[in-house]
């Protein structure tokens, strides 16, 4: 329960407010911040609504949140937030988890069509000018392993299943029988189960046991080809060691929407590499989503001015919402 009728909000959104802020304004002070006035902005904070989602400010600024009890993310990934101090203080942390799944999986699924069916090769084609009959594969059948059972790898399943492909989840939880996957794989054991996939995508949280987990070891274990797809976390790849599996067709391709350096420098091998499609960090960003990011915390606001459970609590250790969390109060 917020003691104040007007609890303080401090806002971190760089340059730009967010969108469709009054319902917010009306029922809090609300201090607008770049990183650089973080600091200020939190003393005497209640709460934090951290817009600005890369932002990595919040560990800097930390010795300001002394009245802090709430912070809350634009977004599904927490890691730019999961430092030391938050997890060991009573903070309750939220996140967005929900809004970009099905736009991801419509990221993904349209990647998978645009490896079998060569697209980026017929518009080289077609802007060269050149008629040139080709035969391509289908997609029916194929072999998928989505690494991360979270609420998007799931809505990936899905679609990918609707679309004839025989798909596979590796998590935490090895088991059988689940509703989306089937078969959940242990995601410890990821080299072992890598070699039967035709395409292999990277959802997981970026957390201690899953940064770096697709290295030399791993591409080394999948089909030559095979095509890996991250849309989780540039940290999760060894990127020194995707390039040179690419180089040594130890795999097929890849598609790539986020880095662990972003953006993406110049003069990385990715940009001119043959059978690499990439993006800068934008599967999951539809027309309107700041806008229904905003409405998610304005959701989660009133149930923290209401001394209600918030939703989407992260679990500060795990790094992520356990499924079967329930929330927690303000």
């Amino acid at each position: 329960m917020i003691a104040s009728e007007f609890p303080v909000l401090a806002v971190l959104c760089g340059s730009a407010p967010p969108p469709d802020m009054a319902a917010i304004e009306e029922a809090a002070v609300v201090r607008y911040t770049d990183a650089r006035g973080l600091p200020e902005a939190l003393t005497g904070a209640q709460g934090l609504f951290v817009y600005d989602f890369l932002s990595t400010a919040v560990p800097g600024a930390w010795h300001a949140a002394g009245d802090l009890r709430w912070l809350h993310i634009a977004s599904a990934g927490v890691d730019p937030v999961l430092f030391p101090g938050l997890v060991e203080s009573d903070v309750v942390l939220t996140n967005s988890r929900g809004v970009f799944d099905d736009a991801i999986a419509e990221y993904v699924l349209g990647v998978v069509l645009a490896f079998a069916k060569d697209f980026a090769r017929s518009l080289d084609l077609q802007r060269a000018g050149t008629w040139q009959h080709r035969e391509t594969e289908r997609v029916t059948g194929k072999e998928v392993l989505v690494v991360g059972t979270g609420p998007i790898g799931r809505s990936i399943a899905r679609l990918l299943r609707a679309a004839g492909l025989r798909v596979s989840g590796a998590g935490r939880r090895p088991r059988t029988g689940d509703p989306d996957f089937g078969t959940v794989h242990d995601s410890a054991e990821l080299t072992k189960h890598l070699p039967v996939f035709d395409y292999v995508v990277a959802v997981a949280p970026l957390t201690e046991q899953t940064k770096g987990m697709f290295d030399a070891e791993a591409f080394a274990a999948m089909k030559p080809s095979a095509r890996f797809v991250n849309v989780g976390r540039g940290e999760l790849v060894v990127t020194s060691d995707l390039v040179a599996a690419l180089r040594g067709g130890q795999i097929a391709g890849a598609a790539l929407d986020v880095f662990d350096t972003e953006p993406l420098p110049g003069d990385s091998p990715l940009w001119t590499m043959p059978d690499v499609l990439l993006s800068p960090h934008m599967s999951g960003d539809f027309l309107g989503w700041r806008s229904t990011l905003v409405e998610v915390f304005t959701a989660n606001f009133r149930r923290w001015v209401a001394g209600e459970p918030l939703r989407n609590v992260v679990d500060k250790r795990l790094g992520y919402v356990p499924s079967e969390s329930q929330g927690a109060a303000g």
